[in-house]
């Protein structure tokens, strides 16, 4: 167990609706302004959980992987890769030296599958995926060189996605923004606002819903977060841009509307939410899938919010005061590692940021 301190904080109650089974839509937003969506169906219930401060003092960091039974977190603006240690110590595993960092570009998610370390860059000539081999075991782990598996992601200072992982299917899916020009997200043509799949080299698998294309889904904005439940579907979550944040269901071949529709529209042409969020509210970027719920990291938000799979309550909780959250991972020993980001420019760091949260969820 990694841990420098503990704290106890209360999970705190948001109010947000959700549908059975994902069967329909589910608003979160203010009283009196769901419009066709469903009212709220039962109350909230707030979870008192032990956190455990688990690392301290990251630089922006933006992903959590896991390599066995051993945490390493990516650095957006330094492009390091730190390996975890007893008590919280972190050690370098290595640079990613082609991630240019500026505005919300930079090293961004990583993924680790049979003993290769996968990253999202922004480099000098836009996004791209790399891959390199764990060298060393625990507590002197290193990077091997670099192969770069798929390059050609628009980048720019925003809306650059960013997030990896590999699926149940062992293929490897990204998330791609639409890099601020929004009719990218529409084009087939184009990776950006996008969420990509492939072969763990970087080939396009042969079963992908469009002919020798890595796309997997398009009409996104700036998705973030991606996760699957035990059943095998994969939800991920988006950036709205004034109106509504999204979480969706991905299915393959599907068209999720932006810049045509943003949120819940109705329009057969696109495939609505399953749940919606203000953006102040929400914005939102990692997620995972335990213990029977959707947890999603929200930065505008400050919170961590659970989004239940099965039943019509509320969704519930938000972490009271560690500030603006950007990933949540399921750790090996079942735990939800929660990556506080603080220290990106946007938020107001304290003297222990960013840090790493641990708490074991409700079970189902």
């Amino acid at each position: 167990m990694y841990r420098t301190r503990r704290s106890t904080r209360r999970l705190l109650a948001t109010t947000c609706v959700a549908v059975v089974a994902w069967a329909g839509v589910t608003a979160c937003g203010e009283a009196g302004d769901t419009g066709n969506l469903p009212e709220p169906g039962a109350t909230s219930s707030a979870h008192d959980e032990e956190i455990d401060v688990v690392a301290t003092d990251l630089d922006s960091p933006w992903s959590i992987a896991f390599h066995g039974e051993t945490a390493l977190v990516s650095e957006r603006d330094s492009g390091r890769i730190l390996e975890l240690g007893v008590a919280g110590a972190s050690r370098e595993v290595g640079v990613v030296d082609a991630a240019q960092p500026g505005g919300e570009g930079g090293l961004l998610g990583i993924a680790v599958h049979e003993g290769d370390l996968y990253s999202y860059v922004t480099a000098a000539d836009g996004d791209r995926i790399e891959r390199r081999e764990l060298t060393g075991g625990p507590g002197e782990l290193g990077l091997g060189e670099v192969e770069t598996i798929l390059d050609g992601i628009p980048a720019a200072r925003v809306h650059n996605g960013g997030r990896i992982a590999f699926g149940p299917d062992g293929k490897l899916y990204a998330t791609t923004g639409d890099a601020g020009d929004t009719s990218t997200a529409q084009d087939r043509d184009s990776l950006a606002g996008k969420i990509l799949r492939l072969e763990p080299d970087g080939s396009v698998p042969a079963d992908n819903p469009f002919p020798d294309s890595p796309i997997y889904s398009y009409g996104h904005r700036n998705p973030q977060g991606i996760a699957w439940d035990a059943d095998g579907t994969l939800y991920a979550t988006e950036f709205g841009q004034n109106t509504w944040d999204e979480l969706n269901v991905i299915e393959p071949g599907a068209n999720y509307g932006w810049p045509e529709v943003e949120g819940v529209a109705g329009d057969g042409r696109f495939v609505d939410p399953v749940q919606q969020f203000r953006p102040a509210d929400a914005s939102p970027s990692g997620m995972a899938v335990a213990g029977g719920a959707v947890y999603i990291a929200g930065l505008r938000g400050e919170r961590l919010i659970e989004v239940p799979l099965s039943d019509a309550r509320e969704s519930d909780t938000a972490t009271d005061g560690y500030g603006r959250l950007r990933d949540v991972i399921v750790a090996p020993d079942g735990a939800l590692w929660v990556l506080t980001n603080n220290t990106d420019g946007r938020g107001r760091p304290g003297s222990e940021d960013d840090r790493i949260l641990r708490f074991d969820p409700p079970e189902a």
